[in-house]
């Protein structure tokens, strides 16, 4: 047998050992196999994710009103003024200038809140503390607790800027007015008065001034 014919022997032989060790290493494929699908970047996943929920509608609004009502359609239009509005945020500082202001009153010191007051709104509250004070009446009164808060209307006016926001409140408080010798002569010093309260607060959205103002009152 000529050398020739053994080398093509040699390498036939080598050729089919390395056939079959890449056969043990990479499997073999049988049937229909699904196409290989790109393995997408952790980005563009949550890129997706995010336009999902962008498209969706508000959760920060329909949360507290009906999806399509009036106050709904305000509240986005003051959102795209202002994207940083916040309405649970706005809510927040309701609660607390509710309070604040309830206080204020009933203790007729109403000078720490006037700038959060609409004039109107001041001069009926400032009218009801003087007829307190020239009955010689003093209040004493302690804030117990906010048993509702609920936004019930919006409106937006898009040449003016001008938001408003009416929230619905109820309270308990414990006011007592005592008359010059200290006899009680109105309200009780052991039972909180429940109090339901509807306010209205404006303000002009994307102005440098973040404070709402009390426009109105209700009950």
């Amino acid at each position: 047998m000529s050398n020739a014919v053994i080398q093509l022997i040699v390498l036939a032989g080598i050729a089919i050992f390395l056939i079959l060790r890449l056969k043990n290493v990479l499997g073999t494929r049988d049937g229909y196999e699904e196409p290989l699908q790109p393995v997408e970047r952790p980005e563009t996943v949550a890129r997706r994710s995010f336009d999902v929920i962008e498209g969706g509608p508000d959760r920060d609004i329909i949360d507290q009103v009906p999806e399509g009502s009036d106050a709904a359609v305000a509240l986005a239009k003051m959102k795209r003024v202002e994207p940083d509005f916040v309405v649970a945020t706005f809510l927040q500082g309701a609660r607390s200038a509710y309070e604040m202001i309830l206080m204020a009153f009933e203790t007729g010191d109403l000078e720490k809140v006037k700038p959060f007051l609409a004039q109107p709104v001041y001069e009926a509250f400032d009218a009801a503390v003087q007829d307190r004070k020239s009955r010689g009446l003093e209040v004493q009164a302690e804030f117990m607790g906010l048993r509702e808060l609920v936004l019930s209307e919006a409106s937006f006016d898009a040449q003016s800027r001008e938001a408003e926001i009416t929230v619905r409140f109820a309270s308990e408080v414990i006011s007592v007015a005592r008359d010059a010798s200290g006899t009680v002569v109105e309200g009780d010093a052991r039972n909180p008065r429940k109090q339901r309260d509807v306010w209205t607060f404006s303000r002009v959205m994307g102005s440098d001034d973040p404070n709402w103002q009390l426009v109105a009152t209700g009950g």
